[in-house]
């Protein structure tokens, strides 16, 4: 079994095209077809069903591929922890974080890293905060920003607190609110809500707040991101809550102080166990230390 042919199963997974995934290993069809063949025949299983009209993973397909990212992730590791040994950082880094974070210049930072470090290879992936901390875990992505209450930390992750916030109330312009300076969760709990999907931290934010004040709300939108939050809103078919400190590159909305507002924190976190050389210079240059890491 070789690495090469590893790339080229993943590469048909996650394209669901023979042609599309030899299109992105810069590969001719016919010599990509043929490895992933032989591989098929070493372990005596198809790992593809094959019609005219798509491609996807057999049951036995589906338990290889887990296994076959592990094996190509260790891989570029080691490929990885040798030139850094050598002084060099390689590889690959992921990046994840929520659409509001705001403590950190993410697009100023991985200018910075990448001019420090122009060999290693970023993905950014955007997501809820829970999700985000399960991939830390699970070594997918390597280091993560999130938005948290204030009542919540991550667990299982390496994590440092990058800032704290409010939220802010966002109404639409011809909002009878629009012209206060403030307001509080009670006058905001008669008005319909655009918000995130129950359960996410960044609902929970919100969430918490009535439910401490004794206060109900009818959440009519549910969105997964909070740029959508903002597009209804200001299409008049609600009312949301958002970071004080995202507020400000939203556009056709007004927001106001909320008085008894819900509060988060932001955080950056990253694996407890395999941190890569490029995470941890990636984390230099965010300036986290050694001295200021810790475990939660």
């Amino acid at each position: 079994m070789e690495l090469q042919q590893l790339r080229y199963v993943l590469a048909v997974a996650e394209t669901n095209s023979f042609t599309r995934a030899a299109e992105r290993c810069l590969v001719v069809q016919s010599a990509l077809s043929h490895q992933i063949a032989r591989l098929e025949r070493e372990l005596g299983a198809r790992l593809f069903e094959r019609t005219s009209r798509r491609v996807r993973l057999t049951p036995a397909g589906e338990v290889f591929l887990p296994a076959a990212r592990q094996c190509l992730d260790a891989a570029e590791r080691a490929v990885a922890e040798v030139a850094a040994a050598v002084g060099e950082v390689r590889g690959r880094l992921a990046v994840g974080l929520i659409p509001t974070v705001a403590a950190v210049d993410i697009p100023g930072a991985l200018r910075d890293f990448r001019r420090q470090y122009p060999d290693v290879r970023i993905s950014l992936r955007v997501g809820a905060s829970e999700d985000l901390v399960e991939r830390v875990e699970q070594g997918t992505i390597d280091v993560a920003f999130l938005g948290l209450p204030t009542t919540a930390r991550p667990r299982g992750v390496a994590a440092r607190e990058l800032a704290r916030d409010r939220l802010v109330a966002v109404v639409p312009p011809d909002h009878p609110l629009a012209g206060e300076a403030a307001v509080t969760l009670e006058r905001l709990s008669s008005e319909v809500f655009v918000d995130l999907p129950a359960g996410t931290a960044g609902r929970e934010q919100s969430d918490q707040a009535f439910s401490a004040a004794g206060l109900g709300r009818d959440v009519a939108f549910e969105v997964t991101t909070a740029d959508f939050i903002a597009r209804l809103v200001g299409q008049g078919l609600g009312v949301g809550m958002l970071p004080s400190a995202y507020a400000p590159q939203l556009t056709g909305v007004i927001t106001i102080e909320v008085a008894d507002a819900p509060a988060r924190v932001e955080y950056v976190i990253w694996s407890r166990f395999t941190r890569t050389p490029a995470a941890t210079a990636f984390l230099d240059v965010l300036d986290i230390t050694a001295q200021n890491r810790h475990d939660p």
